[in-house]
């Protein structure tokens, strides 16, 4: 059990970390229950920023889920313009993140980078279908190398203020690599080739990394699911 509560904190949670812990120090100064209440932010923060090792399925042709969180969506949407994709439909698989989620982001596939593409926009609920429209993006554009074409789309949400992506075009990434992260509760889209089917279902609980999304091999149809 120790892993699931003692994992690694990532760098990029470090400076927050340590302005929680600063802020905790002094309102403990100025009157001890507040500084309760700092211990237990700053304990959230560190909760928040956990980078936890996952183990990726390697066989060659599953898509990997980018994101922790629950399976919000799956229908057909065109790609976000800026890639230079053709805009037609293709099958989206959208995973909701929430504020406890792992936040760090993995690579679905193992491909090269053909495009990465930033867009400024709003910060609505990205639980919203719209969300993928209008909120500020990052997306990414991954070609394997038996041409597939795969995208991928980070989300700003309603808290999420900074999406951060560690990519750049020409770079070759491994399923599961880390890629970027996103803070603090959004939104990972996965566009699928064509012919492609999800292998999980509206509701279901996805783990970065570690979850198949879809399979190239795989002839089945689409499945699905019921809460219970």
């Amino acid at each position: 059990m120790t892993p699931k509560f003692f994992n690694p904190i990532h760098r990029a949670g470090w400076p927050f970390l340590a302005i929680f812990a600063a802020a905790t120090l002094l309102l403990w100064w100025l009157w001890q229950p507040l500084g309760f209440i700092g211990v237990l932010l700053t304990l959230w923060c560190a909760y928040f920023f956990r980078d936890p090792d996952r183990v990726t399925p390697t066989r060659a042709g599953l898509i990997i889920s980018p994101a922790d969180g629950v399976v919000q969506m799956i229908q057909p949407a065109v790609p976000p313009a800026e890639l230079g994709l053709d805009q037609r439909p293709r099958l989206r698989i959208s995973v909701f993140m929430d504020v406890l989620s792992v936040h760090i982001n993995r690579a679905p596939i193992d491909a090269e980078v053909v495009a990465v593409a930033y867009r400024p926009g709003k910060f609505l609920n990205a639980a919203l279908d719209k969300a993928s429209d209008e909120n500020e993006r990052s997306s990414m554009h991954l070609r394997t190398a038996d041409g597939h074409d795969i995208c991928v789309v980070q989300i700003a949400g309603l808290v999420a203020r900074r999406i951060l992506s560690w990519t750049q075009a020409g770079q070759r990434l491994r399923a599961g690599e880390r890629y970027g992260m996103i803070r603090f509760g959004s939104r990972v889209d996965v566009y699928l080739p064509d012919g492609v089917q999800p292998m999980v279902a509206v509701g279901q609980l996805a783990v970065a990394g570690e979850t198949v999304l879809a399979d190239f091999r795989s002839e089945e149809a689409a499945r699905l699911g019921e809460m219970r």
